[in-house]
């Protein structure tokens, strides 16, 4: 029987549903979601498995102007979607407007390999926005397949995975055939924590946090995890924590059961709040908290 391999980049700008449509075709919660944008700050891996195909899907960080240091990093690894794919989907919606001029554009023309354009939340629109969306990339991107989708609601979605497994090249399977992901456990106790503050907290909040995993001990029936969360003010530390600890209690207990969901497994979770000065424009803790 012949093998399919091959990795399947999801680049787009912030906010499109690039992490709704890489678990939607996983079948996994592997990135966080929220309304925000740059929600996703990591590339990553999901792997999915069958007896005749893999497909390795990577989400990116969406690709936007960068304004400080830590932005810098997310667009590399977003960029870096485009050098080792073997399908690359874009994933737009209608309120998006290609450029023929925009840079990242002209680097998507001149792809040699097969470039999908995933038209996501129809849900949201009716035909004749859908069908202009559709002219307008049609201008841009003649060569490029469009597909219209809601990745959320799971429309066409299945129509999307076959023109991927029709473009996926001939090749033995990259991973072990028991591999979900290339992130370890420690990283998603630290990004449902981080979800959970993306939820529930407004402005600059989200956005000036970090949260390290600093021990994460597993016993037979219980996993001990303790997190500091990290951001650049006193004050963004008063607001993180709340009266009486209340805000901060409210997302250990709403990421504890995430945890506990998604390692199937009680979970015993310590979470600290600690200030780290423009932490987001220092070059050695980015790369301490694995942006590269």
């Amino acid at each position: 029987m012949e093998h399919r391999s091959g990795y399947v980049n999801i680049i787009g700008k912030p906010n499109v549903g690039k992490s709704t449509l890489m678990n939607a075709m996983v079948g996994e919660k592997l990135s966080i979601i929220t309304s925000r944008a740059q929600t996703t700050r990591h590339r990553i891996l999901g792997i999915l498995n069958a007896p005749d195909y893999q497909i390795i899907f990577s989400d990116t960080p969406g690709i936007l102007e960068p304004f400080y240091k830590l932005q810098e990093a997310m667009l590399k690894a977003a960029r870096s979607a485009l050098v080792d794919a073997d399908v690359l989907i874009y994933i737009t919606d209608t309120g998006e407007q290609p450029d023929a001029e925009d840079e990242l554009t002209g680097k998507l023309s001149r792809m040699k390999i097969p470039l999908l354009i995933a038209i996501n939340k129809i849900d949201l629109s009716n035909q004749e926005q859908v069908k202009a969306c559709i002219e307008s990339w049609n201008r841009v991107l003649p060569g490029a397949e469009k597909i219209p989708i809601s990745a959320k609601e799971n429309f066409n979605v299945d129509l999307l995975f076959n023109r991927i497994l029709h473009h996926l090249p001939e090749s033995p399977p990259y991973y072990p055939r028991d591999a979900l992901t290339d992130k370890s456990e420690r990283f998603f106790a630290g990004e449902m924590i981080r979800e959970k503050i993306l939820l529930h907290y407004r402005q600059e909040i989200p956005y000036s946090v970090e949260v390290e995993i600093e021990s994460f001990k597993e016993q037979s029936n219980l996993i001990k995890i303790c997190a500091v969360i990290f951001t650049e003010k006193e004050s963004q530390k008063g607001i993180l924590i709340g009266s009486e600890g209340k805000a901060l209690k409210r997302v250990g207990r709403e990421a504890r059961l995430e945890m506990e969901d998604f390692f199937d497994r009680k979970v015993y979770l310590e979470l600290r709040v600690k200030v780290k000065k423009d932490w987001r424009n220092n070059e050695r803790l980015i790369k301490k908290f694995g942006y590269r």
